[in-house]
């Protein structure tokens, strides 16, 4: 009897969920549990319903919006390439004096 191995076709292919690639999927799904909590903390403040499921609506179509630009812009690491240009020197500049 010789074992058949099914090969995993998916090997360093990103992670991509209805389009958003990478990082992107974490940015909305951390973006949703926010708007989730701030409903919650909206209502039991005493903020009538409606004007609470405008704010989170609107806020949550932003969101979408927001992170699917971003997805669409930077690609899978274009985002963290963008913020690591930060940390590069803009010049180098030696303290030291010479003898």
């Amino acid at each position: 009897m010789s074992s058949v191995y099914q090969v995993n076709k998916g090997v360093n292919k990103p992670i991509v969920f209805r389009g958003l690639k990478g990082d992107y999927i974490w940015w909305l799904g951390i973006g949703l549990a926010i708007l989730l909590l701030s409903f919650a903390i909206m209502y039991i403040i005493g903020i009538p319903v409606v004007a609470c499921l405008l704010i989170v609506f609107g806020s949550g179509g932003w969101l979408f919006w927001w992170v699917y630009k971003m997805s669409r812009v930077y690609g899978e690491y274009g985002l963290m390439k963008k913020n690591a240009e930060r940390y590069i020197p803009r010049a180098i500049i030696i303290k030291r004096t010479l003898l």
